[in-house]
């Protein structure tokens, strides 16, 4: 199968209409839930996916994430868990 091309910077990105990303309670996580199951994020990829809302570009969300956490350095394992989210299909460009 052919390796995906890296999204570009200015992508904007959503996570896919068949999927609902919520926090549940229960599991003190955001979760994906789809048709057959669900899947548990890690704190992580759950505020990663929390800013996949249509509106915002991957450079948006990493600038967003590292306001919100400026001593971590987020830019290169954001851009590789939003490839991965993507191969997945959690998540779209628009």
């Amino acid at each position: 199968m052919p390796v995906p091309m890296p999204l570009p910077p200015d992508s904007v990105v959503e996570i896919v209409p068949t999927l609902r990303f919520q926090w549940e309670e229960a599991q003190q996580a955001y979760v994906l839930l789809y048709p057959e199951g669900m899947v548990k994020l890690n704190e992580s990829a759950g505020e990663i996916l929390r800013r996949c809302d249509g509106k915002r570009t991957v450079n948006d969300i990493i600038e967003d994430l590292q306001h919100q956490f400026p001593d971590a350095e987020l830019d290169g394992d954001v851009r590789e868990f939003i490839e991965v989210a993507r191969e997945q299909g959690w998540i779209r460009t628009r």
